[in-house]
């Protein structure tokens, strides 16, 4: 059963291990350009400088101008970004629905489950190989990008929690690329077919990715919440590496005044019109900026719950695949 599962999808193997090499000789050589203008500039001493809430402003300035260089040279990368987070579900959909759709559509299961190899041990035998080795590329896969990202997550404001750089990296893109074959599995195992199966498989990957992403993990701890002065304070130190949720400008009772916006004056109250800073919003004495973030720090407790989640989803799918198959008839 094994050297048949493994004659069935060696080609398959092969195509994909082929992709992945293409895409390693694609991205090495940009990611070594941007380590070596990172180094260049040195934006890693920056790093650590903005780190300490007493650093100077002059440092602090030369430090911005230098990140703000090297997002005007590599920015366009986030384009990247965006069609990288795609493999999974393509992994999802070439490897996962034709699994069983494929055999079920040309007739084949009816040969096999009359050979002396009964529709568990099958079941067992082909999504455990498979899955054994999706496991290794997408383990492969996260370690690649979580090298390949870290100078942009370095650059960016919001850091490595970040739309997009967050599902890129870490452990996050196992646990998306075995719920992807999963749900393919088991599309496979309802629809029998394979376009049917696979257009499943994509509508529902997309349905669960964007639940969780919006619904979810903004919620995985409760978000803090940090207030600071709309007359010369600034941006609260620190805040870098941060994601923040939401923002708004309160008065003094706490009441929000302005929705996702922040006032920031010189000392003194005064705009740059001349008018008191926040004439225009009706503003108070005492009124201040707010804004809830989830702490840079929380990076690796959400990496974990994040994967935990797509990783019980796919132990469900496969076990309902399994369930499936018994009943194909």
């Amino acid at each position: 059963m094994i050297w048949l599962t493994w004659r069935q999808h060696r080609k398959q193997a092969f195509y994909t291990l082929l992709g992945f090499l293409v895409l390693a000789a694609v991205l090495v050589p940009i990611s070594l350009s941007m380590r070596s203008t990172f180094a260049d500039l040195d934006l890693a001493t920056c790093v650590r400088q903005l780190d300490d809430p007493n650093v100077a402003a002059a440092t602090r300035e030369a430090c911005d101008a230098g990140f703000h260089r090297f997002s005007n040279q590599y920015g366009s990368l986030n384009l990247v970004a965006v069609l990288l987070i795609t493999l999974p579900v393509l992994v999802g959909l070439f490897w996962g629905a034709p699994l069983v759709a494929r055999e079920v559509e040309q007739g084949t299961h009816r040969f096999v489950w009359t050979q002396g190899v009964g529709r568990t041990h099958w079941a067992l035998v082909k999504f455990g190989l498979v899955g054994a080795g999706v496991l290794a590329l997408a383990t492969a896969y996260g370690l690649g990008m979580s090298w390949w990202v870290d100078p942009l997550t370095d650059a960016a404001y919001e850091g490595r929690l970040g739309m997009i750089v967050f599902d890129l990296q870490g452990t996050v893109p196992i646990g998306y690329t075995l719920f992807a074959v999963a749900l393919g599995i088991f599309a496979g195992t309802v629809w029998k077919r394979m376009l049917p199966a696979m257009g499943i498989t994509l509508a529902g990957f997309i349905g669960v990715r964007a639940a969780v992403e919006i619904l979810a993990r903004p919620h995985y701890q409760p978000a803090k919440t940090q207030t600071f002065p709309i007359e010369g304070g600034g941006i609260p130190e620190g805040d870098r590496g941060n994601w923040v949720l939401a923002v708004g400008i309160r008065d003094a009772d706490g009441t929000m005044v302005a929705e996702n916006t922040r006032i920031q004056c010189p000392p003194g109250g005064k705009g740059p019109d001349g008018r008191v800073c926040g004439a225009d919003l009706g503003l108070g004495p005492g009124a201040y900026n707010w804004e809830m973030y989830q702490p840079a720090d929380r990076f690796w407790l959400f990496q974990s719950i994040e994967t935990g989640i797509f990783v019980a989803l796919a132990a469900l799918l496969l076990y309902l695949a399994v369930r499936r198959v018994r009943r194909i008839a």
